[in-house]
């Protein structure tokens, strides 16, 4: 059974959950920016990180039925709507950027989901999904949402893009320091230690996908094919500066809105 939006409410206020607020928005500034001129949508519960995204055109928090539903923003026109997250009431190719946080480890069908939000994927459109790490302290934990549910592997999250038509182009880990209140001061020390010394004790795992290729009409009519270029995901604490994307992994792109 899901979390529900007082549950999650609730940990985002709390010392614990504050910190992974911020150490997810310092990869999802590095990975999208502002989302510049890109509609956007948040599955799951993704309230607490689409604020950042001030540049977008269009920013919508789809939330599970079973979860609940929260007033997003405070002020000014609501921007929440309460969703089967297997039949999303979104037109086909209508998102350029999807965010999934708490949106597939307490999914009855966590592939119907993953369909479901392809479809809702514009054809350049790129997603990323956020989940609990199944070696880490955080999935084991009953004190965190990410401790209900299902966690996942890297491997796992790929297979689950894969299997919905997209391909892998960049992954991070982060939340290295475990859910103990006396700890959590250490998290900033952590994060650049713990991904060369204990790689597998991170907390949550988030994997990039997008298409790899469109097609491309050619003068005569014949279709071809073109790659998509997708920046990666940078692991390191978020900078403004753009940052080498080889490697694989997460990381913002001057090429992308």
């Amino acid at each position: 059974m899901r979390r529900s939006i007082d549950d999650l409410r609730i940990f985002y206020g709390e010392p614990a959950g504050a910190l992974a607020r911020r150490m997810l928005a310092r990869r999802l500034e590095d990975a999208w920016g502002e989302a510049n001129n890109c509609d956007v949508l948040g599955l799951g519960y993704a309230t607490p990180w689409l604020d950042a995204f001030v540049g977008a055109r269009r920013l919508i928090a789809a939330m599970p039925g079973r979860q609940g539903v929260e007033l997003w923003p405070q002020a000014g026109k609501n921007r929440t709507v309460l969703v089967d997250d297997r039949r999303l009431p979104f037109a086909a190719g209508s998102f350029d950027r999807i965010l999934l946080v708490h949106a597939l480890e307490e999914a009855d069908d966590a592939q119907a989901l993953m369909l479901e939000a392809v479809r809702a994927l514009a054809p350049t459109g790129r997603i990323i999904l956020i989940a609990a790490a199944r070696g880490g302290l955080w999935a084991r934990s009953e004190n965190t949402p990410f401790g209900h549910g299902r966690p996942f592997t890297r491997r796992q999250l790929e297979r689950l893009v894969r299997e919905a038509g997209l391909e892998p182009t960049a992954w991070s880990q982060t939340l290295y320091v475990p859910p103990w209140g006396p700890l959590l001061p250490l998290a900033d020390g952590l994060e650049p230690i713990g991904k060369h010394v204990m790689p597998g004790a991170a907390g949550l795992i988030l994997l990039e996908a997008t298409r790899q290729a469109y097609a491309r009409a050619r003068p005569g009519g014949a279709v071809a094919t073109a790659p998509v270029l997708t920046p990666a995901l940078q692991p390191q604490p978020a900078s403004r500066a753009r940052r080498n994307p080889a490697g694989g992994d997460l990381a913002r792109s001057a090429e992308h809105p």
